[in-house]
């Protein structure tokens, strides 16, 4: 039998309630008509401050999300390190652009690192760019346009915000994933990250970048990145992804009329995903962190793992899934003793609902990932004769 299809250990964590809350809502999710209904509705409701966040909290809140706060999400953190899998807190309110709420976020990162550090079930913490500092701001340095003095100054201050990230990281040694957003801001945080690197990554990898492997030109930005690194002799720190906006990417280009930056399949990025782990696991002083649904991918990598003698428990190597999705592949991994962790995201019911709603559309438009989970859910339901 292969490693990923035992459900006994897969919904280790689930209960039958739980297990029964999964299989309804990846048959809602699997759906595209109920996802935009759920969507228009969900958004409806909380904008007209109907009284919907219990339901919400208790369906799909609950299932993809860890908790509300830092502490709230205690019980699932300790709950899953007891199986092996540890956790990376992810506060996931998007969509906001005040300074008040970047510094809220800077906040809560450093925050964080104090959480972490104190809890081993905690290796990483993680926050996005745009939390941090303005879209459109990453956007008009990406596409080489001229800031004004005020943008100039706002700059430093975002900055600044990722130094003392990074700079307390560094001190706490925790290390700190910084995730990938849209192509056209994309450039402006590469640079920053990359920077970042150069300063604290002088050991190990304590700053880690984000490759979207569902763009084209990401493998030759791996290859020069690596190639800038042993010149100035910094360890590289990365998590590779295939990526999250792949209806935005295409449409923005369609729109606007340039070449989009995504693959022109799924084989392709699959091609690129894979070229990316193994280039990554034959070179010395690079950290990975695959972020990866994908079980061919997961399974190529256990195989370069051991063809190059990297220990499962080898903190150079990390795999990662996000909270409520591909458990056959977290809880397995875990079982053979492999660095596995899962991304969890938290924050106010109201402001994590555009994550959610990412969430739930992305699933409809990623070929088979629903489905699977589903056979699996419901094998584990016939296991366990709830069918």
């Amino acid at each position: 039998m292969k490693l990923f299809n035992n459900t006994k250990i897969a919904f280790s964590l689930k209960s039958d309630s739980e297990l029964e809350r999964a299989f309804f809502l990846f048959k809602l999710i699997q759906s595209q008509p109920m996802v935009k209904i759920g969507t228009a509705v969900t958004n409806f409701a909380l904008k007209a401050n109907l009284p919907v966040e219990g339901l919400i909290r208790s369906t799909v809140f609950d299932h993809f999300c860890g908790g509300v706060t830092e502490e709230d999400c205690s019980i699932n953190i300790e709950k899953m390190h007891k199986y092996g899998v540890h956790s990376v807190l992810d506060y996931s309110v998007e969509g906001k652009e005040t300074e008040e709420q970047f510094d809220l976020v800077k906040g809560k990162t450093l925050k964080n690192i104090e959480f972490a550090k104190e809890k081993g079930a905690i290796p990483f913490v993680v926050f996005k760019p745009t939390g941090v500092g303005r879209f459109s701001l990453y956007q008009k340095i990406t596409e080489g346009e001229a800031l004004s003095s005020n943008e100039k100054s706002e700059w430093i201050t975002v900055m600044n915000r990722f130094d003392e990230i990074c700079s307390k990281a560094s001190e706490y040694d925790v290390p700190v994933l910084i995730d990938a957003e849209e192509s056209w801001m994309q450039g402006a945080a590469d640079i920053l990250v990359e920077e970042l690197m150069e300063k604290y990554n002088t050991q190990k990898a304590i700053v880690f970048n984000t490759l979207q492997m569902y763009r084209h030109d990401r493998m030759n930005y791996l290859i020069g990145l690596h190639q800038r690194a042993r010149q100035k002799n910094y360890h590289i720190g990365l998590k590779i992804v295939r990526g999250a906006y792949m209806e935005k990417e295409r449409g923005r280009a369609e729109e606007k009329g340039y070449p989009s930056p995504i693959c022109i399949d799924k084989k392709a990025t699959d091609d690129n995903y894979n070229k990316a782990i193994d280039y990554m696991m034959i070179h010395q002083k690079i950290a990975l962190f695959a972020g990866t649904h994908n079980e061919e991918s997961s399974y190529l990598l256990i195989d370069l793992a051991k063809k190059h003698k990297i220990k499962p428990s080898d903190d150079r190597l990390w795999f990662g899934q996000l909270y409520g999705m591909s458990d056959h592949i977290s809880l397995n991994l875990a079982k053979e003793g492999y660095n596995t962790a899962k991304y969890v995201p938290f924050g106010p019911v109201r402001d994590v609902m555009p994550y959610l709603i990412r969430r739930a559309e992305e699933n409809t438009s990623v070929e088979g990932q629903t489905s699977r989970e589903l056979n699996l859910i419901t094998e584990e339901r016939i296991r366990r004769k709830l069918k």
